[in-house]
């Protein structure tokens, strides 16, 4: 049996990001959506045990899926933990499907999860429609958070 030292007390508000999303993507549009989450994996999450970095989302028969979101196995869990890279289902209404669907089809657009976090004790998932950068636009967008950097140096210095 573990003892008191070894159990990590969950955190408040625990926000996991996906940073290669904002380089690999430009984001148009973002929409909150609630996930379906088993019992032992809404306990990883609370302790921040979630990665988002190669994640995407699925429409398949008027439902949305996230895929390869991993959550890593609860500790105390033991058989009832699932597969930590499984699908889940994500909660939407239908007109965000169809609208979420329609741009997909039309633009080439992808859906990503850029955000998990909790919102009045339930685990919410921003997921957002996205197209992919091609190389100069990453560099672009490099050389502008180097100009912000700088700037913000500058404003510092002269304080």
């Amino acid at each position: 049996m573990a003892s008191a030292k070894q159990i990590k007390a969950p955190r408040l508000n625990v926000t996991v990001l996906n940073r290669k999303a904002t380089h690999e993507y430009e984001i148009l549009e973002r929409v909150t959506a609630g996930i379906v989450l088993t019992g032992t994996e809404i306990k990883s999450v609370r302790l921040g045990q979630t990665n988002l970095q190669d994640a995407f989302c699925r429409i398949d028969n008027g439902e949305v899926w996230v895929n390869n979101m991993y959550v890593a196995p609860y500790e105390m869990g033991n058989r009832y933990n699932v597969e930590p890279r499984r699908a889940r289902k994500l909660l939407l209404h239908g007109g965000e499907i169809v609208r979420l669907r329609t741009k997909m089809n039309e633009r080439g657009f992808t859906i990503i999860p850029t955000k998990l976090f909790f919102s009045n004790g339930y685990a919410k998932l921003e997921i957002g429609l996205a197209r992919g950068k091609k190389l100069w636009d990453k560099r672009e967008s490099i050389a502008e958070k180097d100009r912000n950097r700088d700037a913000r140096r500058e404003v510092f210095a002269r304080e």
